[in-house]
């Protein structure tokens, strides 16, 4: 696969010129319509990589795998994963180190004229799940429903799996009494009128799980932390800045918004909206949480999904604050 190196420059949104001072450089693996770039991109706008002390180097890929052949093969420092990945590679032996970055998660959504008011009212009727059945979303609310009010909804609904645009643009001919897909396709759906019956947040809530957690994050190899100890914290620096920076100045949508590919002002401002939601408080992570949700995932999943990490792996999350 051919790897191509794109900055802000590119797309016209690069302030000024590069400097000719040496910086170390993070090279970071990412989806090409990831909503990451928003954030990366506010960094490099704003010239936050090189306040704190490094230079970002966004490269593009099509798909998840890709982005973790790259960090594994030495072609890229970092990529985005939730911990739970991360966690299971660290317990095979990868040293890999998780920096926060987001709490944001989808939900369940209906169509608007639906007459369901709870996940039970889905019973007997199509679900369509972007991802597969170890999708942590899907055993987080399966787990809810159980919890709540004593259903399967793994035997009491037909599930459709499928990547999320698909589930998405089914879910919005009607398609299923209910879908499930990742919150940026979540925030579209409810810009186009679909109803939310219940977020993963509330259902993880409702288990007991602290979701205020951050779930998603950028990772990097021990190795390279260890020759440039200084990076982690300054790039969840430049990454705290960046969300501050789009949480209080609407202004600082406008350079990023082609990025977002949005067809309607309902689009943008939805999307603007549960991205700010899943701005996490600027905290170290807490492993004790974490340690709570990876019992959860590993009863509902197991080995399938978490692999030998069945406690957190000591070193799995970087010391930032």
């Amino acid at each position: 696969m051919k790897i191509w190196t794109f900055t802000l420059a590119l797309l016209g949104l690069f302030a000024g010129p590069l400097t000719a001072e040496t910086l170390p450089t993070i090279r970071a693996a990412v989806l090409k319509v990831g909503t990451v770039n928003w954030e990366l991109a506010t960094i490099v706008e704003n010239g936050l990589d090189r306040k704190y002390g490094f230079q970002l180097s966004v490269m593009p890929y099509a798909d998840n795998g890709a982005t973790r052949i790259a960090v594994e093969g030495g072609e890229a420092d970092m990529a985005v994963a939730d911990w739970i990945w991360v966690a299971r590679q660290r317990a095979a032996g990868k040293g890999y180190v998780f920096v926060p970055y987001s709490k944001a998660v989808g939900g369940v959504m209906v169509p608007q004229d639906s007459t369901a008011t709870t996940l039970k009212d889905l019973v007997g009727g199509k679900v369509g799940i972007a991802g597969g059945p170890l999708d942590k979303s899907w055993l987080i609310l399966r787990a809810y429903a159980q919890h709540e009010y004593g259903v399967d909804l793994k035997s009491e609904t037909e599930q459709v799996f499928g990547a999320p645009p698909l589930i998405f643009k089914t879910g919005l001919k009607g398609d299923y009494a209910g879908v499930i897909n990742f919150w940026h396709f979540t925030a579209k759906l409810k810009a186009a009128g679909m109803r939310q019956l219940i977020s993963v947040q509330d259902a993880g809530q409702a288990l007991g799980l602290d979701t205020d957690t951050p779930l998603l994050g950028y990772y990097f190899k021990d190795s390279f932390l260890d020759q440039h100890p200084e990076l982690a914290q300054g790039f969840y620096n430049a990454s705290r800045e960046a969300k501050e920076m789009l949480e209080t100045n609407p202004t600082a949508w406008e350079p990023i918004r082609p990025l977002m590919r949005v067809k309607t002002e309902a689009q943008f401002d939805q999307l603007k909206q549960d991205w700010i939601a899943g701005i996490p408080k600027r905290a170290p992570m807490d492993a004790e949480a974490a340690g709570k949700m990876l019992a959860l995932m590993h009863n509902l999943g197991g080995e399938a999904l978490v692999g030998e990490a069945k406690t957190v792996p000591a070193g799995l999350f970087a010391d930032v604050k």
